[in-house]
């Protein structure tokens, strides 16, 4: 059982490993925490936004929109490698999912496949949105892809997690199928390779 990382930690730990951070605006304090708990926390969820543009994506994760409102994340990892703030705590962003993944997450055994949204996501996952259009052919610049490793790491690195932690939008809930333009797996290798 982990309680998550104070806000203050959480930009500290992202800082240790190297990145460029953005605060935008009140993050400490923007989140969804009426609507349910935040923690405990047992994970890193990886997402793209399926937006062009990152003044329009930040502001996209941060308010969010009439059906769906913000925070939609916690960090938005822009193509140029920052990380953007834009909430901290219970966020919007990885919706129902496979209870039989939280289990392999928490255990950090390999992944079953994801085939039911009974379990809330949002109380238990880190969750950053990554600005690509998620066509399969919008480029992943490798600063960005470094981002991603670097700020999973992060959390990781705090928590005394594995690279096991860390899932894709894919592999939590049917029918997802972010990130695309880059493996789960080949991020997974990236991420063990940081924290060894």
């Amino acid at each position: 059982m982990a309680p998550p990382m104070s806000a203050s930690r959480f930009l500290g730990a992202l800082r240790d490993e190297g990145i460029t951070v953005v605060e935008v605006g009140d993050w400490r304090t923007h989140n969804r925490n009426h609507k349910g708990p935040w923690g405990p926390v047992h994970g890193v969820m990886i997402h793209h936004t399926v937006t062009r543009g990152t003044a329009s994506t930040v502001r996209l994760c941060r308010d969010g929109h009439s059906t769906l409102p913000g925070p939609l994340c916690h960090g938005v990892i822009a193509k140029d490698g920052r990380v953007h703030l834009v909430g901290y705590g219970r966020a919007n962003h990885a919706g129902a999912g496979d209870d039989d993944v939280l289990r392999a997450v928490i255990a950090e055994h390999r992944l079953p496949p994801d085939d039911e949204a009974s379990t809330d996501g949002n109380r238990h996952f880190y969750g950053f949105e990554c600005e690509n259009l998620g066509d399969g052919r919008d480029p992943w610049p490798k600063v960005q892809l470094e981002a991603i490793e670097r700020a999973a790491a992060a959390v990781c690195r705090v928590h005394g997690w594995t690279q096991r932690s860390v899932i894709g939008h894919l592999e939590w809930q049917p029918g997802k199928v972010d990130p695309r333009g880059f493996t789960m797996a080949s991020m997974r290798e990236r991420i063990a390779d940081r924290l060894r």
